[in-house]
């Protein structure tokens, strides 16, 4: 693999959410990761296509509750840079494969640990979801409109932006890090903490008095008619995110909003009426209509897209932004490197696709792998 994390071995163990994510981000930028999933059940498998968070990995599929199996795991953590887990506190550790035990192989290793709650606090073992995390964190209580309650904001926010990255982020860092020291360490990456790291600007908006407690009263969030989003004619949706004054002057041009209760965007007595007038505006024309007429002008204006429509849109067909892999429409690598970029590598794995050659690139000889396979470590 290309990249700029070319040469970086990562063991990541099987799972949901921000564990997978995560080695998504770091096997596009180049990590060599070896996955390390259960055996599969007989007749498990098959035609539909895997996802394509899962590229970019070989697959070494073992029972971890046989100790040759856990044995043959530590080995091949000995020589690896980082691991990725996403279990419950105190699970790897009940395995035999906590970072107590990974270090004392592997003084420089990165462990990695993607939970909800974190590894510690009153809460650390209980169950939850994206959506539990960010409604402790406070990041979900301003999404949504005036009249409504919050809306979850799919698990795009949780698992994949406060958890995902967040321990990517974090492994990166430690690997930098151990790169001078020699010394590895663990990263806590807890979805509730990193969405509660997302709130920073509306934290200190809260502070300061410019932030209303009441959702769907502020500049960012539906409150201001120039800040939202508006049906069209035809069911479909725009964005409209004009908050600069040059901008908003744009937007009043391409509207012809010449009457004088648009002139002063700021005067939040009238952003109700105003977004009334403006939703009946945008339904007097097709989704296309006003892209027609918007485009060109510098309003921060854009097409509210499907996920269906996205890839083929120009912007996102000449950047090459998705591509179809395997006959799944998938995003291209991001973020972009100009000297040594990512690129997807090898397609999702089947669990266990690559067990002998993991295991042969570790250093197990035949008979020991024959030995694994008979006692039904590894599949």
């Amino acid at each position: 693999m290309p990249g700029p994390l070319r040469g970086t071995r990562v063991v990541e163990f099987a799972g949901l959410g921000p564990g997978p994510f995560a080695g998504l981000l770091l096997a596009d930028l180049g990590a060599e990761i070896v996955r390390i999933d259960r055996i599969p059940r007989p007749g498990a498998s098959g035609d539909t296509p895997l996802n394509p968070v899962q590229r970019g990995r070989r697959s070494l599929a073992v029972d971890l509750k046989n100790p040759r199996a856990v044995g043959a795991v530590l080995r091949l953590i000995a020589s690896a840079d980082a691991v990725i887990e996403g279990f419950r506190p105190g699970v790897m550790e009940r395995l035999g494969i906590g970072p107590e035990v990974c270090l004392a192989r592997q003084p420089a290793l990165v462990y990695g640990r993607a939970t909800g709650w974190g590894q510690s606090g009153p809460q650390a073992h209980l169950a939850g979801h994206d959506i539990n995390y960010l409604a402790l964190s406070g990041a979900l209580d301003p999404i949504g409109r005036r009249d409504t309650g919050p809306v979850p904001p799919v698990n795009l926010l949780g698992d994949y932006g406060a958890g995902g990255l967040y321990l990517a982020l974090g492994v990166v860092a430690a690997l930098l890090e151990a790169r001078g020291s020699g010394q590895g360490q663990v990263v806590d990456a807890a979805i509730v903490d990193g969405a509660a790291h997302m709130t920073t600007t509306l934290q200190w908006k809260r502070s300061i008095g410019t932030w209303n407690a009441e959702r769907g009263t502020n500049t960012l969030d539906t409150g201001a008619h120039f800040y939202d989003v508006y049906e069209t004619s035809d069911g479909r949706h725009v964005s409209i995110g004009a908050l600069e004054p040059q901008f908003y002057a744009r937007l009043r041009d391409v509207m012809e909003l010449t009457a004088p209760e648009w002139d002063d965007p700021r005067d939040e007595t009238r952003w109700p009426e105003l977004t009334v007038r403006l939703a009946e505006l945008f339904r007097t024309r097709t989704r296309g209509e006003w892209c027609a007429r918007f485009a060109g002008h510098d309003a921060c204006f854009a097409p509210v897209l499907t996920l269906d429509e996205a890839p083929a849109h120009e912007h996102n067909a000449v950047r090459n932004t998705f591509v179809e892999r395997d006959g799944v429409v998938q995003p291209n690598p991001a973020p972009r490197l100009s000297r040594t970029p990512g690129e997807i590598g090898c397609p999702p794995p089947e669990p266990g696709a690559d067990t002998e050659t993991v295991l042969r690139g570790a250093g197990f000889g035949a008979e020991e792998i024959a030995v694994l396979r008979k006692e039904g470590a590894v599949h």
